[in-house]
């Protein structure tokens, strides 16, 4: 069986100001998609069997950038669903909540449309999606990658480990990198964090 590809979309704006984005459909920077072509020739080193993308804009440029422009759009790759956090930073929530923290705290209820996730919800998104990327890589001797956000990506990581989902807090993830997930004596393992070729 090959091995699981996770590539964190480009830079957006929000995400350089470190604002929450779930839902908002915020567009790469220019400098967000010269992170994303970067990856191109590390994604193109490996043979990759299937691709999934998230449905917002920000990861499906950045799957095109990297070479994978026919990904598989699931929802199921969405961020997560911050509520009414949406748009705010974590400075401006510990203002209120101090020592607020995403992966054990959750977030404030919000519109009826985005009424926000708990851990738990991610994680049960998190596990439909690897079992999604684990039929995709039964038998094909590929690999399989997903394009998606970060903290999403942090949940997923966790639950392939066997961690419950507030330990994605363990695995800080950059924007525009690469991350392999793969097995060790038939166990799951972390083979590359945050790898993005040399400049």
């Amino acid at each position: 069986m090959g091995d699981l590809f996770l590539v964190r979309h480009g830079e957006t704006e929000w995400s350089r100001s470190g604002r929450h984005t779930g839902w908002t459909d915020v567009p790469l920077t220019e400098h967000g998609r010269e992170e994303a072509r970067r990856l191109l020739p590390l994604i193109r080193s490996h043979r990759i069997a299937a691709a999934f993308v998230s449905p917002l804009q920000r990861a499906r440029e950045t799957a095109e950038l990297i070479g994978v422009p026919d990904a598989r759009v699931d929802t199921d790759l969405r961020e997560w669903d911050y509520g009414g956090y949406e748009g705010v930073t974590t400075v401006e929530i510990q203002r209120s909540r101090p020592g607020w923290f995403l992966f054990t705290d959750g977030v404030a209820p919000g519109p009826p449309e985005h009424p926000g996730e708990t851990p738990e919800q991610v994680g049960e998104r998190a596990d439909r999606m690897l079992a999604k990327a684990d039929a995709a890589l039964a038998g094909t001797g590929g690999d399989v990658v997903l394009i998606a956000h970060g903290h999403f990506l942090r949940v997923l990581t966790a639950r392939r480990l066997g961690l419950p989902p507030r330990q994605g807090a363990l695995f800080q993830l950059a924007t525009g990198t690469l991350c392999r997930l793969g097995t060790e004596h038939g166990r799951p393992v972390v083979a590359g964090w945050n790898v993005r070729p040399p400049e």
